[in-house]
């Protein structure tokens, strides 16, 4: 079995596939000062919940936009799992050329949903991740990453707004029925997602025009993917499993033995 590991400031999204098969996924929090023992229990206890053994994993990739956990997720896979996995960063072969002024700079995350969008679905492609942050990828017909946008996420604008504002209250991020609303908590409802879904329309709009690609495919990741989708027409196809899969991807053309 694979441990794969996908990092963000919010969640860390993990899962186990065995023979490119996803076996188990799980959420854990992102949290900047739990140690790598307290990691390792957590694991471990999400292992003998789901009736796995720790034993039984042969290797482990990390994909990291959180960089200040980076060696206590590494010692705890090392100590608990025993294996070192590999982290996705410089260096990795991924199979898609980066056209990246500067590669270093690209989220490790970007390039793990590339490889997978470019796997899954071939090019020309959109990708867009609904995180902390909103990220937009495109890649080319070859398979080549172009570059993209990145966005606050939903979650975080609507905090900025609330926090910035002394009469605006916190609301459930749900979709009212109308633009028009009678109420305040309506209002914010209505503003926060539907603005939202014009901006992701209007960039998934200007993106396959500057491609040159009118009918490109849109891949849409993230815990509030489907929300988006529900009210638009610029995403064709979710998968929350997206990066995990690419995660399971850039192992195999990794992995030691390779």
């Amino acid at each position: 079995m694979i441990l794969v590991m996908d990092v963000g400031n919010t969640n860390i999204k993990c899962g186990v596939f065995d023979n490119g098969k996803k076996m188990h996924s799980w959420r854990v929090a992102t949290n900047r000062v739990s140690t790598s023992d307290e990691y390792g229990i957590t694991f471990v206890d999400l292992f003998r919940y789901t009736g796995l053994h720790i034993g039984d994993v042969k290797g482990a990739i990390i994909s990291s936009v959180v960089p200040t956990i980076n060696y206590t997720l590494e010692h705890m896979i090392q100590t608990f799992f025993k294996v070192k996995p590999i982290i996705v960063g410089p260096g990795i072969k991924t199979g898609i050329a980066l056209r990246y002024d500067n590669p270093r700079e690209l989220g490790s995350d970007r390039i793990v949903n590339a490889v997978a969008t470019h796997a899954l679905y071939g090019g020309p492609a959109i990708i867009i991740d609904f995180g902390t942050a909103t990220s937009f990828g495109a890649i080319s017909e070859k398979g080549e990453f172009l570059g993209g946008c990145i966005c606050p996420g939903l979650k975080v604008a609507s905090d900025a707004l609330v926090e910035r504002t002394a009469r605006l209250m916190k609301v459930e991020l749900d979709r009212p029925a109308n633009v028009i609303n009678r109420s305040t908590v309506t209002n914010l409802q209505s503003g926060i997602i539907y603005g939202y879904i014009g901006q992701v329309e209007y960039i998934v709009r200007r993106m396959r025009r500057e491609m040159g690609c009118p009918d490109v495919r849109v891949v849409a990741t993230g815990g509030l993917a489907s929300l988006i989708a529900a009210e638009s027409d610029a995403i064709h196809t979710i998968n929350p499993e997206l990066t995990l899969i690419g995660l399971n991807i850039l192992y195999q053309r990794n992995a030691p033995d390779q």
